[in-house]
């Protein structure tokens, strides 16, 4: 069949999933208009991304979403979330709490969550169908990719074979780690290959729900093993009571017909228990980081960016930060106030986030966890091993805390001299430029995320006049700032500022108690 004549967008997004979907809802809250491509017509029921944070649950509070994905979780809210980690088996004589997320709860808005990805991509899907600047083109597969001065040109195609070709001013691709949006693009990567087959279980059992009765309100579980050299065995619930799902390393061509998974999975947790096996699959264990996260008008995000194991729930939720750092900047370029260098902080800020929390969190896990048991084995020494087993308890809040992304070293930030942007960080409720804004109450009983504006935000406790002078330099700018004045009472002398100057994605771009006004406001948006 031929080609149809243009349809115009301001930005067509590549791939439906929940970072494509979620930079569509951001977007068009934002009165950008865009078309998402997604060659599935209904979310795929592969239980994947389960573990969102507190600061993803913040993005759902602005989309709009946050009570309608609650609704959507599959485990009651009254057994909890929280992980474990076992040594050797799942059921054996040594394990402790892991990721225990609500350590760092004081420091955002939101609740973490917790449900198998489809729902997440359900609850998107129907939030963006509210949305009137988001065109949703379910059953059509990106082919090819182009660009010009102008524009970008994106070559669709639907199930029935029709053809049309999407014009747009920029294009994102959020399809994938196999994502042809970058290699069209030109954009290389670089790629650490751990050399592992990893296998992927979705099953059916009551029996295993039985056996974990000794460990209430845990929804996913770790096994380390010797053999594994610092890889995992992982359980994790899909609901409560009946399905789940289990990662973990297999030799070398393994297949679905050449291996025997439920004595697999007996081994993994320590005992017997009722297999009806849903789905096998397989996939490689690397990481994949883009070498650049832009090539002209054409941008990635989410897995097509950056890839890595699915340890420690980092993945979804990086790639939904990745939407909302890119989403405001796109919408500021189109509509007239960004400066020409705003585009390019989407790179200069989460390029390095992701290579830091590969590097610093998911790799060194993997080291860690290696030398851990090669140093401390229960046989040879088993005080020594209940020592070092105990230790390792304060490791896991440890890993939480320090799991703070910042742009400090962004071009575009206020930061400390010489800083760089980077997944390592600390919890503080001290407005920090690069950092997360913390909640604080207001005088009038709201929360200070509750009066956040969609553009910038000023926050003025108490330095009127500078105040004025930025609402005027704002003003001067053409860019869109709300100005929230309350005292420094009430918890919010713990922004130990006077002056914070918020980004639309809730980062700090400056705070202090003195400034100028006009600087400060043309490097936050790019004008240098």
């Amino acid at each position: 069949m031929g080609t149809s004549a243009e349809h115009h967008a301001s930005v067509v997004i590549v791939g439906g999933g929940p970072v494509g979907i979620g930079l569509a809802i951001d977007l068009g809250m934002r009165g950008t208009n865009c078309v998402v491509v997604e060659r599935h017509h209904d979310p795929q029921p592969i239980p994947k991304g389960q573990n969102l944070t507190q600061r993803t649950l913040e993005h759902f509070h602005f989309w709009g979403a946050e009570q309608q994905l609650r609704a959507a979780r599959t485990i009651p809210r009254d057994y909890g979330i929280g992980g474990m980690t076992s040594y050797r088996t799942l059921l054996g004589d040594y394990s402790h709490d892991w990721l225990q997320r609500e350590l760092v709860r004081p420091f955002y808005f939101t609740d973490n969550e917790r449900l198998p990805q489809y729902a997440t991509e359900a609850v998107l899907r129907r939030r963006a169908g509210e949305i009137p600047a988001i065109e949703a083109m379910y059953g059509w597969t990106c082919r090819a990719i182009t660009q010009d001065a102008d524009g970008v040109s994106v070559d669709i195609v639907g199930r029935d074979g029709a053809a049309k070709t999407l014009r747009a001013v920029y294009a994102v691709g959020c399809d994938g780690s196999r994502s042809i949006v970058r290699d069209q693009s030109g954009i290389t990567q670089t790629r650490s290959d751990h050399d592992r087959l990893m296998v992927l279980l979705v099953f059916r059992s009551t029996g295993l729900h039985r056996h974990l009765a000794r460990y209430p309100g845990k929804s996913f579980y770790c096994v380390l093993h010797p053999e594994l050299g610092g890889y995992w065995k992982f359980f994790g619930r899909v609901d409560l009571g009946s399905t789940w799902f289990f990662h973990a390393p297999v030799p070398p061509g393994t297949t679905r017909d050449n291996f025997d998974f439920k004595t697999f999975l007996y081994d993994a947790a320590g005992a017997e228990f009722d297999v009806a096996l849903e789905h096998i699959g397989f996939w490689d264990l690397r990481f994949a980081l883009a070498d650049s996260y832009r090539a002209g008008r054409v941008f990635i995000a989410g897995d097509a960016a950056h890839s890595h194991p699915p340890y420690g729930g980092y993945g979804v939720n990086s790639g939904l930060e990745d939407a909302v750092n890119l989403g405001w900047k796109l919408a500021a370029s189109i509509k007239g106030w960004a400066g020409p260098a705003l585009l390019d902080s989407y790179d200069a800020e989460r390029r390095p986030v992701f290579a830091s929390t590969a590097r610093d969190f998911i790799e060194k896990a993997i080291v860690v966890d290696r030398d851990f048991m090669a140093r401390h084995d229960p046989v040879r020494d088993l005080a020594d091993f209940e020592a070092a087993w105990r230790m390792r308890q304060s490791g896991a809040r440890d890993e939480v805390n320090a799991f703070e992304p910042n742009y400090e070293g962004s071009p575009i930030i206020f930061g400390p001299e010489g800083a760089v942007s980077s997944a390592i960080g600390s919890h503080a409720h001290a407005a920090r430029a690069g950092h997360h804004l913390t909640p604080q109450p207001l005088s009038s009983g709201r929360n200070v995320f509750e009066e956040l504006g969609r553009g910038f935000t000023l926050i003025d406790l108490g330095a009127n006049k500078t105040a004025a002078a930025f609402e005027a330099a704002a003003a001067t700018l053409d860019l869109p700032m709300k100005v929230i004045r309350d005292s420094a009472a009430d918890g919010r002398e713990k922004y130990a500022a006077r002056l914070i100057l918020v980004r639309p994605d809730q980062f700090v771009a400056w705070a202090g108690d003195d400034a100028e006004p006009m600087q400060i406001l043309q490097r936050a948006i790019g004008r240098f």
